[in-house]
Order: structure tokens, then sequence, then C-alpha cells
């Protein structure tokens, strides 16, 4: 990862630790981000400074604002009808039957390998119920179209999640490139310019990073009971 790179992630990081509340001081934030994002010694250039990480703060506060906004009459619609956690778990259930690439997915399953995903993005978006669904849900295709899983699970869920949690899903495969320095200029900077380019990155870590056998992860009906009680807290 070059300089500028890993600068911009540590700032991004540090940013959301201050702005989520995980930590108040943004000294403190930024050296967490580094610690996370580079598991070794960083060298003191490569660091944002207060600055940098302040402004980002402020940025989030925008966006968290103009989401909110945008949101309200997109997640009434999501209410009408059917109630949208049964077609989750109705999507999702099925992924236990559905057995991965031992050498690509040592955990086994597709349900296992979605719930360890959620975990791990709990663990670093808590309150971020529309990150939390992509990385839920962005296998759901796996049990209706394994040849395009992603279009499957995009047509399976349209009306049923946000725009923002449907673009996660529709290039998570994408950002997977990203990590592994596979993707054209061309499509990185297409991602990039998106608003939530840094929260897919994360969905790309968790994704790859879900894939332990034995590893703890929780069981259906918790995760989508966790994110039903994030949908009520936040209002919806």
């Amino acid at each position: 990862m070059n300089a500028s790179k890993l600068r911009r992630r540590i700032a991004w990081k540090a940013a959301r630790l201050v702005y989520e509340q995980r930590e108040s001081d943004v000294y403190a934030a930024t050296m967490r981000a580094a610690r996370r994002l580079c598991r070794g010694w960083v060298d003191a250039a490569d660091l944002p400074d207060e600055k940098e990480i302040r402004e980002l703060i402020q940025s989030l506060s925008r966006q968290q604002a103009e989401s909110l906004d945008s949101s309200i009459f997109e997640n009434a619609r999501l209410a009408e009808g059917r109630d949208r956690f049964d077609l989750y778990e109705s999507l999702l259930a099925p992924l236990e039957f559905v057995k991965l690439n031992r050498w690509r997915h040592p955990e086994g399953d597709a349900l296992y390998h979605s719930l360890q995903v959620f975990d791990l993005a709990r663990n670093e978006l808590p309150y971020d119920e529309e990150f939390l669904l992509a990385a839920l849900l962005h296998d759901v295709g796996r049990a209706i179209d394994p040849r395009d899983h992603v279009a499957a699970a995009l047509e399976s869920l349209q009306d049923f999640v946000t725009k923002r949690t449907a673009w996660m899903i529709e290039h998570h495969t994408l950002a997977r490139q990203c990590l592994d320095h596979t993707i054209g200029v061309r499509a990185r900077r297409r991602l990039a310019a998106h608003e939530s380019y840094e929260e897919l990155l994360l969905l790309a870590e968790c994704d790859a990073a879900g894939r332990v056998a034995g590893a703890p992860a929780p069981e259906l009906d918790e995760a989508l009971r966790y994110i039903r009680d994030l949908a009520e807290t936040s209002g919806e």
C-alpha cells in the first residue's frame, strides 16, 4: 500500500472512531486506526494530522444528515407490505445448504460465512444498519443462481434494501479486487468516487476475513434481531 493511500485510510478510520464515539481523543483514534491497518510499526510521515481527521469527521456528519433526509421516504416504502425481515430470513436460511469452495472457504457453508462477515462488520460499524445488511445479505444470491449470485441477490432484495445497501452488495466482488490490486484503474476510480467507497472496502475486508473454520459467529435469528432493533431505535 503506498504512503498516500495508507495515510488516507488511517485518517478515515480514525475519523470514524471519533465520530462513532469509540474514541474521544483524535490522537488515540489515529494510533488505534494505524495499529489496525498496519499491524506493526508506522512511519510518522504516514500518520494524518489532526486537521485532516477533523475535516473528515465534519464530512461524516454532513453525509449522515444527508443520508437521514434521503432515507426517510425510502425506509417508509420499505416498511410497506411484507415484513422485510421475514424476506431476509427466507433468503438467508437456504445458505446453510450451499457448500462453498473448500480452498477459498474453509469455513464451509454460505450461511456460516455470511454470519461471520456480519459479526466482523458489527465490530467495525455497529450502528450502520445499511452496511450491516450488506454484510449479512451479500451472498444470498448463491442459493438462487450460483452463476451470478450478485444479480440474483439484487433482484431478490429489490425494494427491501436501500440504494446504499444495494450498491455495496452489487460491488462487493469488485472491492475484493481493490484489496487484491487486480482491478483496473478506471474501475477503481469509479468506485472511489462513491461516498460509501470506504465502507465498501471495509465490507470486502470483512468478507475476506470471514472465512475461518470454527470461528465464533451469531445465530441467524440473533443477527436479524440486532438489525431489527437497530432499525427500531433509529425510528424506522
